[in-house]
C-alpha cells in the first residue's frame, strides 16, 4: 500500500522538474535586467553634489577639465598656482669665469742691471803723516776712484808733530766720523812738515792763498778734481767730533 503511494509522488516531482528549469530560465534574463537597470539608475541616477563640482580624480584616470568661469575652475586654478613655485624673475647671477690653469704667474720684475750695488766703504788712513810717500800718485788714485764711485776727496795737509793735527786724527779714528769719511770720502793725508818740496808745491797747488799756513790744512776736491773748500781760506772748523763731522756732511755732496 505505502509503496502504491510513493511511486505517484515520486513521479510527480519527476514531472514537476521540468517546469521549474523552465521558471528559474525566465527568472535568470528578469533578476540580470533588474541588475543592469539598477547599474544605469546608479550611474545616471541624481546626485548629491552641486552642479559644476570636479569629481576627485582617481588613480590611473584623466581629471575632467572644466569650463573657465566657474567657481570651481577659479578655486583649482588658485590652489595649482599657489602649489606651484613661481619661477625667479631675476636671471641667475653671472659665473665669473675661473683662471684658467694654464695661465702663467706675472713674472717678477727683473732688476735693472744698470743700478750700481752701493760701493763698498773707503779706506781710511790710520793716524799721522807719510813723509816717504808719493803724495801726487796718492791724489791721481783718489780722484780715478772718486769718478767711479762719485765720492769726494778729502786732501789733509799737515805733520806729524802738529798739535792741531794730531786732534783731528783722533777725531778721524772715531767710529761716527769714520764711517762718515768711508761713505762719502776718500782721504789723503799729505806731509808737509819735512823738507819735501814736491808736498810743499801740491799744497800751493790746492790752497793758492798764500801766506802762513795753519795746520792741518783740509781741501775738499769733487771727483772731477775742482776744488770744493779750503780751510786755509775759510778757517778750520772745531776739532772735535761736533765740529769736523758738520764739516764733513756740508761737503759730502
Amino acid at each position: 500500500m505505502t509503496s502504491r503511494i510513493l511511486r505517484p509522488v515520486r513521479g510527480a516531482r519527476h514531472a514537476a522538474r521540468p517546469r521549474s528549469g523552465a521558471a528559474l530560465g525566465l527568472r535568470l534574463p528578469l533578476v540580470a535586467a533588474a541588475v543592469v537597470a539598477a547599474g544605469l539608475a546608479a550611474a545616471c541616477g541624481p546626485t548629491t553634489e552641486p552642479t559644476g563640482a570636479a569629481a576627485p580624480a582617481t588613480s590611473g584616470q584623466p581629471s575632467r577639465s572644466l569650463p573657465e568661469g566657474t567657481p570651481a575652475a577659479s578655486a583649482e586654478a588658485s590652489a595649482t598656482a599657489s602649489a606651484t613655485p613661481s619661477a625667479s624673475p631675476t636671471a641667475p647671477a653671472a659665473v665669473s669665469p675661473s683662471p684658467s690653469r694654464t695661465q702663467s704667474a706675472p713674472a717678477a720684475p727683473k732688476a735693472s742691471r744698470t743700478s750700481a750695488a752701493p760701493a763698498p766703504a773707503a779706506q781710511v788712513p790710520g793716524p799721522g803723516y807719510d813723509s816717504g810717500a808719493d803724495a801726487q800718485k796718492l791724489i791721481d788714485a783718489a780722484l780715478r776712484t772718486a769718478k767711479a764711485d762719485g765720492r769726494m776727496v778729502l786732501l789733509d795737509f799737515g805733520a806729524n808733530w802738529c798739535g792741531n793735527c794730531k786732534a783731528a786724527d783722533k777725531v778721524f779714528a772715531q767710529p761716527q766720523t769714520a764711517a762718515i769719511l768711508g761713505a762719502s770720502y776718500h782721504l789723503v793725508k799729505i806731509d808737509i812738515g819735512g823738507d819735501s818740496s814736491a808736498n810743499s808745491a801740491l799744497l800751493r797747488q790746492y790752497s793758492p792763498a798764500g801766506g802762513t799756513y795753519k795746520m792741518p790744512v783740509l781741501v775738499v776736491l769733487s771727483p772731477s778734481g775742482t776744488v770744493r773748500t779750503d780751510t786755509h781760506a775759510t778757517g778750520n772748523p772745531a776739532l772735535t767730533s761736533e765740529g769736523i763731522n758738520a764739516f764733513l756732511r756740508q761737503w759730502a755732496s
